[in-house]
């Protein structure tokens, strides 16, 4: 598969999953949580479909599209490892969605950086809300959620808080 099927793939995957997640948090009143803004498009399709939401942006340095950043209230600026923990605290386990794009082109850099946070994650989600990831994460309390329609396997991945 081109470099290319796999980026499409990837974005058609993210929409559908976070569509999903939307509708299926769109009674819950929590924030929403953005980790990795990067280029904007996913927080300003998170915009667009949870219109009603507060979206706070995790990001180390904000380099997007300028019309599709978060205002400075909206972004906590740093690396992960500390604004998570620092999220916890403000916000407790509130988070109806959190999408997670924090992985680059090295798989294994990946794996690392998912088994390093999904602990700094977990905490946040209240119960019913989801987690979506373009990786794979280690969760010792969400379970699995079956892909949406036009979701590739392999290329997103959805958790709940059951409990």
């Amino acid at each position: 598969m081109s470099r290319l099927d796999v980026f499409i793939n990837r974005m058609v995957s993210q929409r559908a999953c976070l569509n999903f997640a939307a509708e299926q948090t769109k009674e819950m009143t929590g924030p929403v949580f953005e980790l990795g803004l990067g280029n904007g498009r996913t927080f300003d399709h998170m915009r667009e479909i949870m219109s009603e939401r507060e979206i706070f942006v995790f990001e180390r340095q904000v380099e997007s599209n300028p019309a599709s950043r978060p205002t400075e209230d909206m972004t906590m600026l740093g690396d992960v490892r500390d604004t998570l923990p620092e999220a916890l605290a403000r916000f407790g386990a509130t988070a109806t969605v959190i999408h997670a794009d924090l992985g680059g082109h090295n798989l294994e850099k990946n794996d690392q950086f998912a088994r390093l946070v999904s602990p700094l994650i977990e905490p946040l989600l209240c119960v019913g809300g989801l987690m979506v990831s373009s990786d794979q994460m280690y969760f010792d309390n969400l379970s699995n959620v079956p892909l949406p329609e036009g979701a590739v396997p392999g290329r997103c991945f959805i958790y709940r808080r059951d409990a």
